[in-house]
């Protein structure tokens, strides 16, 4: 896991050993998205980095957290079709997501069991699975 980056100076070379320009927006979602171990939407990357001013566009957001997750600096989570999170690189693990609230909690490996998997078609090879438990709170119906 990436811990917390304390200068900017760190932030760029991480991004520098991942083969990333540094820019000024970029260095400023990254510090954003690594200051501590959390899952953030790029919307609410957007709403930290620019604080109330207008510093980064949307779409440069969108564009750098997806850059980051090519890159394997970052880890893009789809927990349903409108809800994408991003989160440091890591050790491998699966998700719990709350459809009441939109939160996303980690689940340690140790504690899901795959078993059975086939095999990859043709040449491919598996790289990984994640697993998405989604969950309501109690007492509250589905529509």
């Amino acid at each position: 896991m990436i811990g917390k980056l304390n200068s900017t100076i760190e932030v760029t070379d991480l991004l520098r050993r991942h083969g990333i320009t540094s820019t000024l927006q970029r260095v400023e979602i990254a510090q954003t998205l690594f200051e501590k171990r959390q899952h953030l939407s790029a919307e609410q990357v957007l709403e930290k980095v620019n604080q109330g001013r207008n510093i980064v566009s949307k779409a440069t957001v969108y564009n750098t957290l997806r850059l980051f997750s090519q890159k394997g600096l970052a880890k893009e989570i789809i927990a349903d079709p409108t809800k994408v999170f991003f989160e440091p690189a890591s050790t491998d693990h699966h998700h719990f997501f709350n459809v009441d609230t939109g939160e996303l909690i980690d689940i340690e490996p140790s504690d899901v069991s795959i078993e059975g998997l086939p095999s990859a078609p043709g040449n491919a090879i598996i790289v990984g699975v994640d697993v998405i438990v989604r969950m309501r709170n109690n007492g509250h119906s589905a529509n």
